[in-house]
Formats: structure tokens, sequence, C-alpha cells
């Protein structure tokens, strides 16, 4: 199935008591384009996102957005500073006995003191953060690609359609350009007739005129090489693997045959049948720009 280059994705998940949240968005573009913003302290884990999206997307602008809500990792301690409390109490001790002060000291009153007590954050377990954030990407992946492929049977089945509109223009231009060349030779039998007079009609002349304008009005290669085309594009639309970029260059051919078509055509009826051949390449073109 293809898929669209469009698409959004999202997951969550506990990791070492982080909430995590993973959202992931693209847009088109001709190559792939990745952006990933993680916390400052999460930092770590960025190249690993990127691994994990360039295994699933081969083009698009993807932006990643990771979340972390550590309010309930209960990663912060409280130590207390032996050696600078002690040192208090040394010295509160001495001034109530050099003073004759009273010395009512608590657990809470010393605590206030400066630096007495610190609060540290437990160190992150990298490793660990990394495997467990690694399967929250996954799930906002498939969540994504499962949304890329909806899209991309869309766009699948509109492509198809147009492709059988094509089918049948091209088979009025077929259908059409001998009728331009019976035509031709009757204008010319007629004019030369009025020219030169019934009697005196040179047919081999007429016949030589009607071949050298069957040549150059003849569109037979470039309708046969357009059903080769559109018989590539059906197969590769059907198929699996990313074909955008192969569509795109396909399209290309598909524009020059229609524009030899159109500056060959001598008949007002192919030349309208032209113009929506050329409509319908380009609204597949537009689509096209949607496909991975």
């Amino acid at each position: 199935m293809i898929r669209s280059m469009t698409g959004y994705g999202s997951a969550k998940g506990v990791v070492d008591g982080l909430e995590i949240s993973v959202e992931l968005k693209s847009v088109n573009n001709r190559y792939l384009d990745t952006s990933v913003r993680l916390p400052r302290s999460f930092l770590f884990a960025e190249e690993m996102v990127k691994s994990r999206v360039q295994s699933h997307i081969s083009r698009g602008k993807v932006d990643v957005f990771v979340n972390v809500d550590a309010s309930q990792a209960g990663d912060m301690t409280v130590k207390v500073n032996e050696g600078l409390l002690k040192a208090y109490v040394e010295a509160i001790v001495h001034i109530g006995e050099e003073y004759g002060l009273p010395q009512e000291m608590t657990a809470l009153s010393v605590s206030r003191f400066p630096d007495v007590l610190t609060v540290e954050k437990k160190d992150l377990d990298a490793e660990a953060i990394s495997a467990g954030m690694r399967e929250i990407v996954e799930q906002a992946l498939n969540d994504f690609d499962a949304m890329r492929l909806r899209e991309g049977e869309k766009l699948r089945d509109d492509v198809l359609n147009r492709l059988d509109t094509i089918r049948t223009l091209v088979g009025i231009v077929e259908e059409r350009a001998p009728e331009t060349v019976a035509e031709y030779r009757r204008r010319l039998e007629q004019k030369m007739a009025e020219v030169l007079g019934a009697s005196n009609i040179d047919e081999n002349r007429i016949l030589a005129e009607a071949a050298i304008f069957a040549d150059h009005i003849a569109v037979d290669e470039e309708t046969v090489r357009l059903r080769s085309h559109m018989a590539q594009l059906d197969t590769m639309i059907r198929g699996n693997s990313p074909i955008g970029r192969k569509i795109d260059f396909l399209i290309q051919e598909f524009n020059r045959e229609a524009n030899t078509i159109g500056s060959k055509c001598q008949n007002s009826d192919i030349a309208r049948v032209v113009v929506d051949l050329k409509s319908e390449i380009e609204k597949i073109r537009e689509q096209i720009q949607n496909i991975e």
C-alpha cells in the first residue's frame, strides 16, 4: 500500500517514573527532514528517535515532539551537610557558654541555617530511559503509519480513477486521428478540383500530399508510449514500496507525450480531448506530491 507524506501520530507511556508523550506530524518534502524536540536533560535520546523515524519514513518533513513529566518521578533527594551542621551547633554552644545565652536549638531551627540541607536530583538512567522511550516512539510511529496508509488508499483510488479517464481520452485520440487524415484528403481534393478542374486532378499527388500530412500529424508513437506509461503507473501505484519520486518522473513523461499530441493535432475535437487529457495528468501530478 502506498503512504501519504502527511500524517499525525501519538503515544504515551511511563518510563522509570517519568510520564513520556510522543507526537509526530509530517508534511510534504522532497527528502526526509526530521526535527526532534526534547527536554534538554533528555537530549541523549535524540539520535535514537531520529533512527526510529528513518526506519519508518523515507520522505517528508517530520516534526517529533517528546514531552517528559517528572513531577511524579520522586527523583529528588534531600541531603544533610553533616560537617557544616556540626560546625553550626558547636558555634551556637560556644556562644551560649561564652556569653551566658540560652541554647534553644531544635532540628527545625538548625535546618534553616544556610546550606545545611541540599536538594539533589537523582541521576537519570539514560540507557533504561532510552529503551523505554524507544517503545513509546514505536507506538507513535505505528499510529502515524496507520493514518498515512488511510490517506494513501484515498490517493491511490483517486489516481487510478484518473488513470481510467486518461485511458478513455487516449482511446478517443487514437480513434479520431485517422479521421483527421481522411478529412484532410477530402478538403485537398475539393481545393484542387476548384483550381485545376475535376477532370485534371492527379490522384497520385493527392495520395502523396495525404501521406505527408498523415506523417506530420501521426500520434501513434505518442499514444503507444502513453499506454506504456499508464501500465507502469498502474503497477507502481498498487505496490508497497515508496514510489513518490518515481511517479513524479513518470508524470513528466505523461506531459511530454500529451504536449506532443497537442502540437501535432489538426482537429478541434482532438484539441479539446488533449486539453482534458492534460488536465487529468495535472491532477495526478498534484496528488502524487502527497505520496511518499
